[in-house]
């Protein structure tokens, strides 16, 4: 007798593929549950189901951790780990060892550099205390060579057909923005513990929930290095905590930088954020307001000057390297723009630093050329 969780990166994706999910033949899979072990009406609205011998299941997901810290399971199941907020088994992890309880990860691989490998996979099989098992078409015969096959015709990418089909660990996140930077990072060694140097100051770089999370990401700057020496992130918070974490850091602090629409006045103040801010201590500068595109590319140029420290900067290095453009299941294709998750807060901070820090290199106005050759002067030009 006990509480278990299903846990899916999403909320919505718990309900669409378990809660009201069946199988080829038309069986629900909460129906793998016998009726007559249920106690009462399954909850909907927080895709719970009780059974008689006073147990629980239930469908959560990591997109809100807030729905399971506090809680009390002895079984976990992580679907698509790769994609969840690494936070939640960390939340998870200390109850169910107090509980000698269990977990299960399943996961189609998003790369080596990820949470998923690193933290799961790689620890199981190192360890005699995990089974693990890594299955792939040719284990278990589906889909067939036949059907990967026309599937590689009709356009499918070798890159994405290793890792769907074959379970490949080769490559990065299929659509992820800074895979190739952050990878850079790790292998020449930019990843480092104890970044922190007192007798620098401090800047900090920020996205400012309204509703959900808001990120600080402190930074030094030595010369040209860039070293990301310390994160934090919370919800559900006024600006007042905010200033007071920040008055508990060591920290000698410079330039404070926000996204550009700091200086909105809200309705019911009249008052913009960044003057609340002001009367908290915190005074803002506004990050320059550029299409997403910019930013990311922005993102891409300060990279390779960056140092991160492993510890204290960990979330903000899962988050980018999932952070990844939206996919289209029906056309399937990426969209242009980034996709919303868990990785999307801290993503968005590092991006109002880079656009908005001091000798931030920005992209170059970005134009449309058409290349075509004109036969009768024998050359190439643009237009």
């Amino acid at each position: 007798m006990g509480t278990y969780y299903y846990v899916f990166p999403t909320f919505a994706q718990g309900k669409r593929v378990i809660w009201d999910g069946m199988d080829g033949d038309g069986f629900r899979f909460l129906n793998h549950f016998p009726r007559e072990l249920w106690s009462g009406t399954p909850n909907s609205t927080e895709m719970k189901l009780k059974l008689k011998n006073g147990s629980v299941f239930q469908i959560v997901g990591s997109d809100n951790i807030d729905r399971i810290v506090g809680t009390n399971p002895i079984g976990v199941v992580f679907s698509e780990f790769a994609l969840q907020d690494p936070r939640a088994w960390q939340f998870i992890r200390p109850i169910l060892a107090e509980n000698g309880g269990w977990a299960i990860f399943n996961s189609t691989p998003r790369g080596r550099y990820n949470h998923f490998y690193a933290d799961a996979y790689r620890i199981a099989e190192r360890s005699d205390n995990w089974f693990l098992s890594h299955l792939s078409a040719q284990d278990t015969g589906y889909p067939t060579e036949e059907e990967i096959e026309r599937e590689r015709r009709d356009g499918m990418s070798e890159e994405l057909i290793q890792q769907e089909f074959y379970t490949s660990f080769t490559g990065g996140m299929q659509g992820a923005y800074y895979v190739r930077e952050m990878e850079a990072a790790e292998s020449e060694k930019r990843m480092l513990r104890n970044l922190y140097d007192p007798e620098l100051p401090v800047d900090t770089w920020w996205d400012l929930g309204v509703g959900d999370s808001t990120v600080i990401i402190f930074v030094q700057t030595h010369f040209n290095e860039i070293r990301i020496v310390d994160y934090y992130e919370s919800s559900g918070e006024g600006l007042q905590h905010y200033a007071k974490q920040l008055a508990e850091k060591p920290y000698i602090y410079r330039d404070h930088i926000a996204p550009h629409d700091i200086t909105v006045r809200e309705l019911g103040t009249g008052k913009s954020r960044l003057e609340m801010a002001r009367n908290l201590g915190i005074k803002f500068q506004a990050a320059r307001k550029l299409p997403v595109d910019d930013g990311i590319a922005a993102v891409r140029m300060m990279l390779p000057s960056c140092y991160f420290d492993k510890d204290k900067a960990a979330h903000l290095i899962e988050a980018l390297l999932s952070y990844r453009k939206e996919w289209n299941d029906k056309e399937r294709m990426y969209r242009d723009r980034p996709h919303h998750d868990w990785s999307s807060h801290p993503a968005d901070a590092f991006r109002t630093g880079a656009v908005g820090r001091r000798r931030a290199k920005l992209p170059e106005k970005r134009e449309r050329y058409e290349i075509r050759y004109t036969h009768n002067q024998g050359s190439w030009m643009s237009a």
